[in-house]
């Protein structure tokens, strides 16, 4: 909205020129997201405790939760609503990829919101049903695949990029669909795993979320992109403002989220969020590299996969509990420990990823 306003602007003021950098877009859309949350935070969280909707924990969990109970959720929207005003704002609208990322982004949103609506309706945690979840899932990952496909103007865009090896680049064709549907709906689910304690999964992505942004500045920068080695994606450059939308309001989310939580973010944020990081890796043609800087959410979905997998074929637990941090917090680790640990080894895993930029 305001590029636009600037560009009609531009021709009274020589001045208004400056709004055509994506670098200062991309700040002022940091800026306006996290002003909008930690606004709009307070009341929203006033609202959801009138409207009783609190939290539901699982009896099964660690005994610390459960003094937990009734803490507000659904906090994810306001991270969504201050996305979605700061990208309206900053980025450019005549964008397909912007109105891509943000059309997955809400509609995964959605999926999480009628989950958790349906958790506090009936009292339980249990929600919408796996079945129901995966197919809306499927519905709206596979939409996206099948448009980033058909609206790929270059095959690069359609190519799988291994980090750190400068010339192994592999033609998908239409692999790239079920790439993208696996990696969309993967790191939906992976985050979601992830939020289960206080500012657990909001930090790591935000830190995910600003590398990202400088993938996609650099990618839709031909001469940065010639220059580091990594593919040239016309319009990618605009997904920084987003991304910048992102750690705006992830960091304001924080400001409320962090140990002892006000509010909690709920699936209506999680899976939207892990949806949103990744079609921005797609987009950037770094699925690999998000597999590196998201370790924590690959971490957390794996010890899900072998608990469930070792119980099924031995009936035998390998982990205390899962999710994984569930597990270091039954060995006795308080839940700030767990949290700050894994932004720790999220921050490495990031400066890894951006590594891969330059170590070809």
């Amino acid at each position: 909205m305001f590029l636009t306003l600037a560009e009609y602007l531009q021709q009274y003021e020589s001045g208004f020129s400056m709004f055509q950098y994506i670098t200062l877009r991309a700040i002022f859309g940091t800026i306006t997201a996290l002003v909008l949350s930690l606004v709009i935070g307070p009341v929203m969280i006033r609202k959801l405790s009138s409207y009783k909707i609190g939290q539901q924990v699982r009896d099964d969990g660690p005994k610390s939760h459960l003094s937990k109970a009734g803490t507000p959720t659904m906090g994810g929207a306001l991270i969504l609503v201050a996305i979605a005003i700061s990208t309206l704002l900053w980025g450019d609208l005549s964008s397909d990829k912007v109105w891509v990322v943000l059309g997955v982004t809400l509609s995964f949103g959605l999926i999480g919101g009628v989950d958790d609506y349906k958790k506090l309706v009936y009292g339980n945690s249990k929600g919408l049903s796996a079945r129901a979840k995966y197919f809306w899932q499927t519905v709206f990952g596979l939409a996206a695949a099948v448009y980033m496909f058909n609206s790929a103007k270059t095959p690069v865009e359609t190519t799988l990029i291994v980090p750190f090896l400068k010339d192994v680049m592999i033609p998908l064709g239409g692999g790239f669909i079920v790439l993208t549907y696996l990696v969309i709906v993967g790191s939906s689910n992976a985050v979601n795993l992830t939020d289960g304690l206080d500012g657990l999964a909001i930090m790591p992505t935000v830190m995910v979320a600003g590398a990202l942004g400088v993938f996609a500045y650099l990618s839709g920068h031909v001469t940065f992109a010639n220059y580091l080695g990594i593919p040239y994606v016309a319009g990618a450059g605009e997904l920084a403002i987003f991304c910048g939308a992102l750690v705006g309001a992830g960091l304001g989310f924080l400001w409320f989220n962090t140990y002892p939580a006000m509010v909690f973010m709920g699936d209506v944020g999680a899976l939207a969020l892990g949806a949103a990081l990744g079609v921005v890796a797609v987009y950037v043609r770094q699925e690999l590299v998000l597999l590196i800087m998201g370790g924590i959410f690959v971490m957390e979905t794996v010890s899900v996969i072998l608990q469930v997998g070792s119980y099924k074929l031995t009936g035998k637990r390998i982990f205390r509990m899962a999710p994984i941090h569930h597990h270091f917090e039954l060995k006795g680790w308080p839940e700030p420990r767990v949290i700050v640990r894994f932004w720790i080894i999220t921050v490495v895993l990031v400066l890894v990823g951006l590594a891969s930029l330059k170590v070809r």
